[in-house]
């Protein structure tokens, strides 16, 4: 017979492959589409963002973001080396995958999203930023 089970050791988390990083423990993956993009729009479908494997960029009306020919500007984008860029702009009519505040993996992105905003981390530079409608934070 078989002893009764212990208490649970914890799993040890997936090793990364070679050649790239591991997804993050359950995070849920978002497939990119021919063009290798993933395009998202937050639960409270304010925010869009598109992602590939260089740079995320979203589209949101920011209160605070930095002036665009007079204009406040209302799409972020950050790379994989941490170069952060302001525009004006519109994604357009882009084919979005609404997400929950869960976490997700795209294109060597991890996504956190919650009530408070979405924050993208490059799991190989771990360069990123955490949009919200009120601010930006890049790192």
């Amino acid at each position: 017979s078989t002893p009764p089970p212990g208490p649970a050791a914890p799993a040890p988390g997936p090793s990364a492959a070679p050649g790239g990083p591991a997804n993050p423990a359950g995070a849920i993956p978002l497939p990119p589409d021919q063009n290798g993009y993933v395009f998202i729009e937050t639960k409270s479908g304010v925010t869009r963002c598109q992602i590939n494997k260089d740079t995320v960029g979203c589209e949101a009306p920011f209160t605070n973001s930095p002036l665009q020919d007079g204009e406040h500007a209302n799409g972020v984008s950050i790379n994989t080396g941490g170069k952060v860029q302001w525009v004006l702009g519109n994604l357009g009519a882009i084919p979005t995958v609404k997400i929950d505040y869960q976490t997700y993996t795209a294109e060597g992105w991890t996504i956190i999203a919650n009530a408070d905003g979405t924050r993208f981390t490059n799991e190989a530079t771990k360069h990123g930023m955490f949009v919200s409608i009120d601010k930006v934070n890049t790192f």
